[in-house]
């Protein structure tokens, strides 16, 4: 469809100079279509929504309403990110959700990837229609939707709301980055002001790490996923990799075997370390790292991560393997 084509004359955005026309254009645009009413925006703390409340925090301001729902399945320190820079420092009006247990009271048991993904999707529209319900006066859905995901999907995502909120929340849809590719976004992101740990974020599903803690979730599996990942990801910022490897992250599948820590036998789990580059993430080469670094990261998650007694590194490009795990 039209509407959801690209304009041809519209130029790549590859500096700040042209972030910051296209800033000038998207506020005019958006205070244009909002006038004085009311907008709701999912707020997760990734790229393309963070962006997205930026830009409609500087063009309403208060009129504004983001909810972040943390599911407990975030990296280490994001929700609290989250609630740093959009409450404290642009003083976003910011509903924060704690849904920590009941998103992980809903996933017991459940081991099969497709069905976890089911129960995160459908709990988190649900714990973000009751906080719609909760408002007045919305009459706006802002979403982060950028021009892949139109391309990969149709005109589908950029004409339902997030995900399938009932039929009677009726809101027009406010998609101020819908013709953007995501090199852009950061581009826009970083004109804003938002900080560079959350525009050059990686790549991260949407389940988060519920499918990095592979097989049925546990509360202490999960911990030790989000322990050693936050080891991971210090250790690469340490030496120079953060914006030179495009994703690496680690997993704990569900199984255990036999180690020695402080001289006593434990049967604990493995962390899996996985690190990899694409242009596209059609096919991935694995990222060849220094052993030395490794060997240090090891030695932190074996004696900082608890029930963890070994490390191993997956070295399967894609294909054969894919990306994540799950």
């Amino acid at each position: 469809m039209a509407e959801n084509r690209r304009p041809e004359s519209m130029e790549r955005i590859t500096t700040p100079a042209l972030a910051a026309a296209f800033i000038e254009e998207q506020l005019a645009a958006l205070r244009a279509q909002i006038g004085g009413k009311k907008v709701l925006l999912a707020l997760s703390g990734g790229v393309d929504s963070s962006v997205v409340a930026a830009l409609l925090i500087k063009a309403i301001g208060k009129q504004l309403t983001c909810v972040h729902v943390n599911h407990g399945l975030l990296r280490k320190g994001e929700p609290e990110q989250v609630i740093e820079v959009f409450r404290n420092q642009m003083d976003a009006n910011l509903v924060y959700v704690d849904a920590v247990d009941r998103f992980l009271d809903k996933l017991v048991g459940v081991s099969e990837p497709e069905q976890k993904r089911k129960v995160i999707g459908a709990e988190f529209i649900r714990v973000f229609e009751e906080e719609a319900r909760k408002l007045d006066g919305i009459e706006f859905l802002a979403q982060g939707t950028i021009y892949p995901d139109i391309l990969e999907s149709g005109p589908v995502k950029a004409h339902h709301n997030v995900g399938g909120l009932p039929e009677d929340l009726q809101f027009e849809l406010v998609e101020p980055l819908k013709f953007l590719y995501k090199d852009e976004v950061r581009v826009v992101g970083s004109a804003l002001g938002l900080p560079d740990s959350m525009v050059y974020r990686q790549p991260f599903p949407g389940p988060g790490l519920g499918v990095r803690c592979v097989g049925a979730i546990t509360r202490d599996r999960l911990e030790a996923v989000r322990e050693s990942d936050a080891i991971l990801r210090e250790e690469f910022a340490k030496n120079g990799l953060a914006g030179k490897v495009w994703q690496y992250f680690t997993i704990v599948p569900d199984f255990k075997s036999t180690g020695i820590t402080d001289g006593l036998r434990t049967y604990d789990w493995p962390v899996v370390i996985r690190a990899v580059n694409t242009v596209d993430a059609v096919t991935a080469e694995v990222a060849e790292l220094d052993f030395g670094m490794m060997a240090h990261i090891v030695e932190r998650i074996t004696h900082e991560v608890k029930g963890v007694n070994r490390v191993l590194w997956d070295l399967t490009p894609k294909p054969t393997g894919t990306i994540e795990w799950e």
